[in-house]
């Protein structure tokens, strides 16, 4: 009985990981919301269903027991020194993206330009930093949350905005995916904070979009890249005609 318990404790964690709720399994197994929280609360599922929603997740059974073995919390936010290897070695930022996405050896080799013995040194880097545990078969499993979030003025954002930056903006903004809105203006201090909440808001439906479309195949997903952000801001152009509040 103890050991299902924490099989069904793993799948739990598992889910949160990917930032998947109980309404959004119950979609993609075909139940009702109330009949997979009763599954969980009670802790009693058939090893058939528990095969179902390992699938969904794209988790191995081994690899829910040896979750269910470690009982960890997946991590909310990198080290300082784990960001800054990533953004020493850009193939090495690629292969956590790829993982966090969940692509398959396979599909790595077929799209990027990796020799197996390459790939697989990524993934053992990765996995010496603690970002990912390596799985047989060259499966990477996160142990970070899926909605992690890079740490503030961290050594990722710095990068970004140096570097990325001007990549992320130097071509238009004008295909079928593409979406920028410049938006500029005064606002109430309570304006800002609920602005601020609704940026929250949509980085967390961004967050379960992800989960949801984690399992599809890579010719079935784009990579997509959502820049959310607000500050107090006038425009350095605007500066010469302001009046000096001395």
């Amino acid at each position: 009985m103890a050991v299902s318990f924490d099989l069904i404790d793993a799948l739990k964690r598992c889910l949160r990981a990917q930032g998947m709720t109980y309404r959004d399994l119950a979609a993609r197994v075909k139940l009702s919301e109330a009949a997979v929280k009763r599954m969980f609360s009670r802790r009693a599922m058939s090893l058939l269903r528990l095969e179902q929603i390992c699938d969904v997740l794209d988790v191995g059974l081994a690899e829910l027991s040896a979750e269910a073995a470690r009982g960890r919390t997946a991590m909310a936010r990198l080290s300082e020194a784990q960001e800054q290897a990533l953004v020493s070695e850009p193939a090495l930022l690629l292969a956590l993206f790829l993982t966090l996405n969940r692509w398959r050896q396979d599909d790595v080799l077929a799209h990027f330009g990796f020799t197996q013995a390459q790939w697989t040194g990524l993934l053992v880097k990765l996995d010496r930093l603690g970002i990912i545990e390596l799985m047989p078969g060259n499966r990477g499993r996160a142990l970070t949350a899926r909605n992690f979030r890079w740490r503030a003025d961290g050594p990722m954002e710095r990068y970004f905005r140096h570097t990325l930056l001007g990549d992320y903006f130097a071509d238009p903004f004008d295909g079928e995916q593409d979406a920028l809105l410049l938006l500029s203006g005064s606002l109430s201090i309570d304006g800002i904070k609920q602005l601020r909440q609704r940026l929250e808001e949509v980085a967390r439906e961004f967050d379960a979009l992800l989960a949801r479309d984690a399992t599809l195949s890579p010719q079935e997903r784009v990579g997509v890249s959502l820049v959310l952000a607000q500050k107090p801001w006038l425009l350095q152009l605007f500066h010469p005609y302001r009046r000096s509040q001395a």
